[in-house]
């Protein structure tokens, strides 16, 4: 059986589940799954929230609950995700995740493929990350959430630190608003946010004081928007 989640559910509330269900596998319905559409959001959506209803209703038969994070540490999105889910008769845990301890990052700021980086971060919600990589100078900077086509994260160098949510969910406070305003202000970066997400608002702001990048994709990364970073990366 598989234990569906979304967001960055408190770390003893993934504990309790695992130990509950031992043999079950973990299911971030976050992603890009290949699910068809269900038809339950409207088509002018966050991506992510639709990723996380879909998903959940193309598993539904091999889902054995969903935790399902609601709180400031998520969104909005995530609540009605949950209300639409519960509605439709899934079991699903709503959590939410004040945690203000920040634990130390490093996958953020090493030498590697950015989408493997943003990988490993996503990951260690479930499976802690307990490895020290070494830092590593930062010739280029992407804030914000992981999208929801990694074809955008092929175009930027292994020395591309990561900022934003992302970040935060490395560090285990992924409602730390504090820590998700942190950038290096010389560090040319790309301020990302999913189409129709509320996060826009702060990626456009950044962008305009640090004179980043601003983009947002709705579903895959258009070849306009994978001209527009091609060119900040080569020219900044």
């Amino acid at each position: 059986m598989l234990i569906g989640y979304w967001g960055v559910p408190p770390r003893h509330v993934i504990d309790r589940y695992r130990r509950k269900h031992p043999f079950d596998e973990f299911v971030d319905l976050d992603l890009d799954l290949s699910a068809p559409p269900s038809g339950l959001v409207p088509d002018a959506f966050c991506q992510i929230i639709t990723n996380i209803v879909d998903n959940a209703v193309h598993l539904r038969d091999d889902l054995r609950l969903i935790i399902g994070a609601v709180g400031e540490d998520k969104c909005d999105g995530g609540r009605f995700a949950a209300l639409i889910l519960e509605d439709l008769g899934f079991e699903v845990i709503e959590t939410r995740n004040p945690a203000t301890e920040r634990k130390p990052i490093s996958i953020c700021t090493t030498d590697m493929p950015l989408a493997e980086k943003i990988n490993r971060i996503t990951h260690s919600v479930v499976v802690r990350n307990r490895k020290r990589f070494k830092w590593v100078e930062p010739t280029h900077g992407f804030w914000g959430v992981p999208p929801h086509d990694f074809e955008l994260l092929s175009l930027f160098p292994s020395t591309t630190h990561v900022y934003g949510w992302t970040r935060c969910v490395e560090a285990e406070v992924p409602a730390d608003l504090s820590l998700e305003l942190e950038v290096d202000a010389h560090v040319p970066t790309v301020f990302y946010a999913q189409s129709f997400c509320a996060k826009n608002a702060l990626a456009k702001h950044l962008a305009e004081k640090y004179h980043g990048l601003y983009i947002d994709c709705d579903g895959p990364v258009t070849n306009s928007v994978l001209a527009k970073v091609a060119a900040f990366i080569k020219l900044r």
